[in-house]
């Protein structure tokens, strides 16, 4: 596949490394007592023997007992230089982000625990749940039972509250239960809106259809600064991090008579662009100088604190396969400031967007649907179709139309087929429509009269190939996994030599990630959770993960009720932020086109 000549793309990776533009220069700024003076002498930079700059003149010696001159400070990328920086498409790992890291959480922690009553902060903790599959298949041995995320969590919560020190530990199930709902509203929303304005894009207010997901903001920023003109179909609702934030900041935060600035959040995600979401803008609180996130660190930073403190994340803790004691009755729900953990959620194990959507139309129609997947090019890229079930000679008539797109291979090819559906001009922006008709036109024989092809209605769009289990902050497979041995006895991993390996369906290029790892954090994430069919089932049982059939028992009932009871506590928790005084659009957010200020043909070195 051809990529724009604005990409950089190495190694076959699938992720967008930084380019020229990405270069911050060295700034020194003199002050006016420094400044040069007619006639003296040019300053120069040296280097010593540490490595350390030092701006010198003629007459200056390194070393010595004489005075090395001004050493210069080591220049950084900070985080928000790399915010306000248009060059680049996508955050990279090889980006220095100083105020987003876990050194900078045991920073906090250690200040925190010595500062007075008056001025301590609440330390809070919130966990994904691809993090907690993550570092569960990480330490799993094979001559062992399984770690299962329920234990991890378990084993993670004990390390963060007697280690570390943190208050309060969550996982961000809940805040994905609140944004599913809330993407499921804006989709009805933005339907109804369609078919009264009957029209595929408006100039404000992003009502457009198909609608994109919003979650993970590795997309968010390569869309805002690469394809502005996709800006109004992608969806206003947060991110299950960021609604995890409002909850803690303000909703816990008032049940604990804190103010947002008196509560230190940090997140652990599996994604590096997570550290640039909580950074943005809009989720800055100006009245309290306070973000509703203060600090990401990705999983593998997360791994890497329990090393360093010398705790053993494969170790059992008490208790740690029991269900949370006040979701068992649902009188006991949230007797305190509590919510429910690692809930279920169908779909795919980047949070089930797309099969929200699908779930509800289903519920909803009147007549039956039946659904049928399609994969386009890879298991990246598929289709999910809903019809209206008919006679078996006719095919039914097509209510939905979504796909699920990871990675950006395939994310450019659904940019370009929204582009051609919606009669939107692909990276020219929003204000240049192409004449005609919006939607896809199937031309069939000579004489016949075209045929509309039905366009997408919503697509679950992921930067990571794979989804958020394979994110760039997840813990790294052991040393020797998926090596196997040569003829001379060597353990060897040809395919991330770059090597091509044959089988019997022909030649296999070397990718990007470890795709045998990535299976397995995708088993561990749903183990004890039921994983979506590929196609429709009985009502009486379920398709596991390992597609045996399981039927529907006391473990579907306790799921239901779950469900249930977080419905009646997204309700109470709207009320209670509504009365508060918070904004309408409680868990909504705004995007913004980014413009280029670099010149690639003005690069100079």
């Amino acid at each position: 596949m051809a990529f724009s000549g604005a990409l950089t793309l190495t190694d076959l990776n699938d992720f967008i490394t930084p380019s020229q533009a990405c270069i911050k220069p060295v700034e020194q700024i003199l002050s006016k007592t420094e400044g040069k003076q007619p006639g003296s002498a040019s300053n120069e930079i040296r280097i010593d023997h540490n490595g350390s700059y030092y701006e010198v003149n003629g007459a200056t010696p390194i070393g010595g007992s004489t005075t090395p001159g001004k050493k210069l400070e080591q220049a950084q990328i900070s985080l928000n230089d790399c915010l306000a920086c248009s060059g680049c498409i996508t955050s990279a790992e090889s980006v220095l982000i100083t105020l987003q890291s876990h050194n900078e959480v045991l920073s906090f922690l250690s200040s925190n625990a010595t500062a007075d009553v008056p001025s301590r902060k609440v330390p809070v903790i919130s966990i994904a749940p691809q993090s907690l599959a993550s570092l569960a298949a990480s330490v799993s041995s094979p001559s062992s039972a399984p770690i299962t995320p329920r234990q991890m969590f378990h084993r993670l919560r004990a390390f963060c509250k007697e280690v570390l020190g943190f208050d309060h530990v969550f996982d961000t199930t809940f805040a994905r239960h609140v944004a599913l709902r809330e993407h499921v509203k804006e989709f009805i929303e933005r339907q109804e809106e369609y078919r009264l304005k009957d029209q595929a894009v408006k100039s404000e207010g992003g009502t457009a259809l198909p609608m994109l997901a919003s979650a993970c903001p590795g997309w968010i920023c390569y869309a805002e600064k690469a394809h502005p003109e996709m800006l109004p179909f992608i969806a206003r609702t947060q991110s299950p991090q960021q609604v995890m934030g409002t909850l803690v900041k303000h909703w816990m935060g008032e049940k604990w008579g804190k103010q947002p600035n008196e509560i230190y959040h940090v997140s652990v995600m599996p994604c590096y662009d997570k550290k640039l979401e909580a950074s943005r803008a809009d989720f800055y609180n100006e009245a309290y100088s306070t973000r509703d996130v203060d600090c990401v660190i990705t999983t593998g930073e997360m791994q890497l604190l329990a090393q360093e403190k010398g705790w053993d994340l494969s170790s059992p803790v008490p208790e740690e396969d029991t269900l949370q004691p006040s979701l068992t009755t649902s009188s006991k729900l949230l007797s305190d400031v509590s919510l429910p953990e690692l809930m279920v959620h169908s779909g795919s194990s980047s949070g089930g967007y797309l099969q929200s959507i699908i779930e509800h139309i289903q519920s909803t129609s009147p007549t039956p649907l039946s659904l049928s997947v399609k994969q386009i090019r890879n298991a990246d890229y598929e289709e999910f179709v809903l019809r209206r079930e008919a006679e078996p000679a006719a095919e039914g008539k097509i209510v939905f139309k979504g796909a699920k797109c990871y990675g950006f291979r395939n994310l450019q090819n659904v940019v370009r087929k929204v582009g051609k559906e919606t009669g939107v001009r692909v990276a020219m922006g929003a204000a240049g429509k192409l004449k005609g008709q919006a939607a896809v036109m199937k031309r069939g024989r000579r004489g016949q009269e075209m045929i509309s092809e039905k366009g997408y209605d919503y697509i679950e769009v992921m930067a990571c190939p794979g989804g958020c289990v394979n994110g760039g902050g997840q813990a790294k497979p052991p040393t020797n996994f998926g090596a196997v041995e040569d003829a001379e006895g060597y353990s060897r991993k040809w395919e991330e030599s770059g090597v091509l390996l044959e089988d019997n369906s022909g030649p296999l290029a070397a990718k990007w990630g470890n795709k045998e790892w990535t299976k397995r954090v995708e088993n561990v994430y749903w183990h004890d959770l039921p994983t979506p069919p590929a196609s429709p089932t009985s009502e009486n049982h379920h398709m596991t993960n390992s597609g045996e059939k399981e039927d529907a028992g006391y473990d579907s009932e306790i799921r239901n009720e779950i469900v249930m009871m977080a419905d009646r506590l997204l309700i109470d928790v709207t009320d209670e932020l509504y009365r508060s005084g918070s904004q309408h659009n409680l868990f909504r957010t705004n995007y913004r086109a980014v413009e280029s200020e670099v010149v690639g043909l003005a690069v100079k070195w």
